[in-house]
């Protein structure tokens, strides 16, 4: 079971969701966003354990106030999902279940929360993990998901980034290069954060993958 490679693709997903949210939202999101990328980036072993708890612990406290809010039950699955991540082993995969409820959670709030982010986190989700009876793979519901996410954000960096692995993971690679271009394309606006260095990063990995094939 490669729980690290369920959630491969949820780092960084907020690069350019984040203003949206905080007009919704009157939680620091844009702190919250550095803070993640900061830990799924820079920092290994025992320390981003300990930083990814403390990040489920501030949402917590955050959906005790704002507990109809889709952003932050959005933000909660999204961690959920990167501490699975980097901890490894069953009880990650439970974090993956949670973090499921959580998105579809958010979308039942509101479907379209943060442009269509809750569609591709949770298609990743059901790209990656292991099949029935450990997980809930199923990789024609991801596709549709992803294409769910691509209606409602087009030149979304997050939405191109995620079918983009998707197609690669298919070999429908023609396919994929037009997505992770585009998704490079849309990224290199973003200017110097965290998040947006890791994202490039990713895309020239899945852009190599394919050159490789």
């Amino acid at each position: 079971m490669n729980i690290r490679g369920t959630v491969a693709g949820l780092v960084a997903c907020v690069v350019l969701s984040t203003h949206a949210a905080r007009a919704e939202i009157n939680v620091d999101i844009d702190g919250l966003q550095q803070r993640w990328a900061e830990v799924n980036y820079q920092l290994q072993g025992s320390a981003r354990l300990s930083a990814f708890e403390q990040l489920l612990e501030d949402v917590q406290g955050a959906l005790e106030q704002h507990s109809d809010q889709a952003a932050i039950w959005l933000w909660n699955g999204i961690i959920k999902s990167s501490y699975a991540k980097a901890k490894g082993g069953l009880s990650a995969l439970e974090l993956v279940k949670q973090s499921k409820e959580d998105l579809e959670r958010a979308m039942g709030l509101d479907a379209d929360v943060m442009q269509g982010l809750a569609y591709a986190a949770l298609g990743t989700l059901y790209f990656n993990v292991p099949e029935w009876p450990l997980g809930f793979k199923d990789e024609k519901k991801a596709e549709e998901l992803f294409q769910r996410a691509l209606l409602l954000n087009p030149d979304g960096v997050d939405s191109n980034y995620f079918y983009g692995r998707y197609l690669v993971h298919k070999k429908r690679y023609a396919q994929a290069r037009h997505y992770l271009e585009k998704a490079r394309q849309e990224v290199s606006k973003d200017h110097g954060s965290v998040a947006g260095i890791g994202r490039q990063q990713e895309i020239a990995e899945a852009l190599t993958a394919i050159s490789a094939n």
